[in-house]
């Protein structure tokens, strides 16, 4: 009886994590076409001057914005995270895909419109989905649990995070190497993350780790497209 209790429990539990699965990536597939859809309307609508009066000021300009992004991004994943109703959970989603694209304008303005090559977007968003996929592929076959990367990845956070204030404090540019690095630690973030969705993320909280999922690909194909760039700027 023991047994057969057991087994209907791990029969439940299996069954709950293929549903959050798949609800978690048809909603990070709903964020990533909301996003493009999004960015598509503000490159048409949104003039140069307008992009420029925010995003091309002073360096505590842009810092600003930074901060109000990094703001709506924990408010965002707060609502998301809550045990409010659904509704709340998908005004967190829905804020977070906005907030990100408009902090993806500048880069996607000057990408459109700046750069000789017209195919850079659509490649570094194959490129950012082939990254993705193959690691979420990885960590779905080896079934391997990487929570030990947790302690690096935070503290690598804080140091980053800490680099970008002081590159827009005091006007240095983050170049090539530091966008190499940042789609490795992204690739780390997102082994990470899939893990945790595989194994240890609750089930009924599949709004959020679309957010989490969208957040890392998102800065994955932010800085595959600035290495893009980079390399087509030199030709």
């Amino acid at each position: 009886m023991n047994y057969d209790s057991s087994m209907q429990e791990m029969t439940y539990a299996g069954s709950a994590r293929l549903t959050f699965i798949k609800k978690t990536y048809a909603h990070l597939a709903g964020a990533i076409l909301a996003f493009v859809a999004l960015e598509t309307v503000l490159l048409r609508t949104i003039t140069e001057q307008q992009i420029m009066s925010v995003f091309g000021g002073s360096s505590w300009s842009l810092l600003i914005v930074m901060l109000a992004f990094w703001g709506a991004s924990y408010v965002a994943t707060m609502l998301a995270q809550s045990d409010s109703a659904p509704a709340i959970q998908y005004l967190g989603l829905g804020l977070y895909v906005v907030a990100e694209s408009l902090i993806f304008l500048p880069i996607l303005y000057v990408a459109t419109h700046y750069m000789k090559d017209p195919n850079l977007i659509p490649a570094a968003g194959a490129l950012t989905l082939c990254v993705f996929a193959g690691l979420t592929i990885s960590v779905f076959v080896t079934g391997k649990d990487y929570s030990f990367l947790a302690p690096a990845l935070s503290v690598g956070s804080m140091l980053i995070f800490g680099l970008i204030i002081c590159s827009m404090i005091f006007g240095f540019s983050l170049g090539l190497i530091f966008s190499f690095a940042m789609v490795g630690f992204m690739s780390a973030y997102i082994l990470y993350e899939t893990s945790q969705v595989m194994l240890n993320f609750p089930t009924n909280k599949h709004v959020a780790a679309a957010l989490m999922l969208f957040s890392s690909v998102a800065t994955l194909f932010f800085y595959i497209l600035r290495i893009l760039m980079a390399f087509s700027s030199r030709d």
